[in-house]
Order: structure tokens, then C-alpha cells, then sequence
């Protein structure tokens, strides 16, 4: 009798775990239905700049500013036929700059006489082969062979259709983030519903072997290509 009783004992506290877990399991369920989940996506694309700017400036240095504008406006002739001949057709002439430089006395000391004026004649080019601008960003110096200094500074180089790439991106970063979601999901045998809530990260467009990130984002212009990377947090509904 007492072990007929024993195993009705069994039995019973059987059925109640039983229940006790179905009660968890759509308790578990129920929590899980009403839950979001939010993941970070990411796309890339590798693209070569479309458009190169380079900044120079003709320096002249003579001993009255008459002559130093007269000098620079030469030099300028051989410059602007120059980039011609080198088939550059934007080319824009700045507004010019000319200061005195003052003699030293015995001592050291900066005295009232003019040594010389210096004249700077910022110029500007543009142009949509890349490859040219960055030939002339190392060729145009050797106008020094002519007597002509130019002070060449870094090109910069652009992608112009970025604004197209940067919608293309997100797309593919949030098509990315969904996918990461199924295969978090993937164990608990949920699924990834629709979408709550988005939110763009910043673009980085970097050289394409850097691995740097900024919160501010970046904007390389110093590379002809780049990699233009997309960061999207998504929340979706959990099924």
C-alpha cells in the first residue's frame, strides 16, 4: 500500500512540473512576442574619386612691389600654358597677395627698410581625371627650371555620386542587421519581425586599408580610393 502511494507521489509531482514548465514555456513565449531586438549593420563599397582639386601659389620675391607683380604676372603666362598644354581647362586665379619683408639690423632687429616684397598668386585647378591632377600635384615644381617657384599644396580628391552610394549603403547595412537578427534568433526559434525603429550611424570614407572610425565620421580627401563605409542601427519586432 505505502508503495502504491510512493509512486502516486511520483506521478503527481510529475504532471505538476509538466504543467509548470508549459506555464513557463508560454509565459517565456508571450515576453518573447513583445520584445524588440536591435542590431548594428554594416556595408561597405570600395569607389575611385571622380574629381581632383589642387591648390599652388606662384611666389615671387623682388625688391619693389612693382616688379614683383610684374615678374608674377609672367610667371603666371608660363603657368596657365603649362596646365593648357597638360589639357586642364578649370583653371581659377586667386586674389593675390603682396607684403614687405624688412631688413635686420647688426643686431638681429627688424628695421623700417624694405628688404624685398613678396608676391603670392594663389591658383586653383580642377579636373575629372584624378590621375592628371595627382601627375601635375608632383610635375608642376619643376617649373623651378624656368626660374617660376610654385608652392604646391595636397590634392584633394572627390567622389561625386556619394550622396546615391551613402542611400545604396544604408540599404545594404540594414539588410545586414536583419540578417545578423535571424541568426541571434536563430536558437531561441523566433524570428525577426518588421522594423521599429532606424538610426543612420555616421559615414566613414577612409583610404581603403585604414581601419579608422570616428564618432564625428570621416571624409578622406587625400586618397584617390576610398572605402566608403555605412552603419545602420536597427530595431525590429520579434515574432
Amino acid at each position: 500500500m505505502l508503495e502504491r502511494i510512493e509512486k502516486l507521489q511520483v506521478v503527481s509531482l510529475g504532471i505538476l512540473v509538466g504543467l509548470a514548465l508549459v506555464v513557463s514555456t508560454k509565459m517565456v513565449a508571450s515576453t518573447i512576442q513583445k520584445n524588440e531586438i536591435s542590431v548594428t549593420g554594416s556595408a561597405y563599397e570600395i569607389v575611385k574619386s571622380d574629381k581632383g582639386t589642387l591648390n599652388f601659389d606662384i611666389e615671387v620675391k623682388k625688391p619693389t612691389m612693382q616688379e614683383s607683380y610684374k615678374t608674377a604676372q609672367e610667371n603666371l603666362k608660363v603657368v596657365q600654358k603649362y596646365l593648357k598644354d597638360k589639357k586642364i581647362e578649370k583653371i581659377e586665379i586667386k586674389t593675390p597677395n603682396c607684403y614687405p619683408s624688412y631688413k635686420n639690423d647688426s643686431r638681429g632687429y627688424s628695421t623700417n627698410e624694405v628688404d624685398h616684397y613678396n608676391y603670392t598668386q594663389p591658383v586653383v585647378i580642377t579636373a575629372d581625371n584624378v590621375e592628371l591632377i595627382k601627375d601635375i600635384s608632383t610635375d608642376i615644381s619643376g617649373l623651378i627650371n624656368q626660374g617660376i617657384v610654385v608652392s604646391v599644396y595636397t590634392p584633394s580628391y572627390d567622389y561625386s555620386k556619394l550622396p546615391e552610394l551613402k542611400v545604396s549603403l544604408l540599404e545594404k547595412a540594414s539588410t545586414d542587421a536583419r540578417k545578423r537578427a535571424e541568426s541571434m534568433l536563430k536558437p531561441s526559434h523566433n524570428r525577426v519581425g518588421k522594423i521599429s525603429a532606424v538610426r543612420m550611424g555616421v559615414y566613414q570614407i577612409t583610404p581603403v586599408d585604414s581601419t579608422n572610425v570616428s564618432d564625428m565620421g570621416i571624409n578622406d580627401t587625400s586618397t584617390i580610393d576610398k572605402k566608403v563605409t555605412a552603419v545602420a542601427n536597427v530595431t525590429f519586432r520579434i515574432k
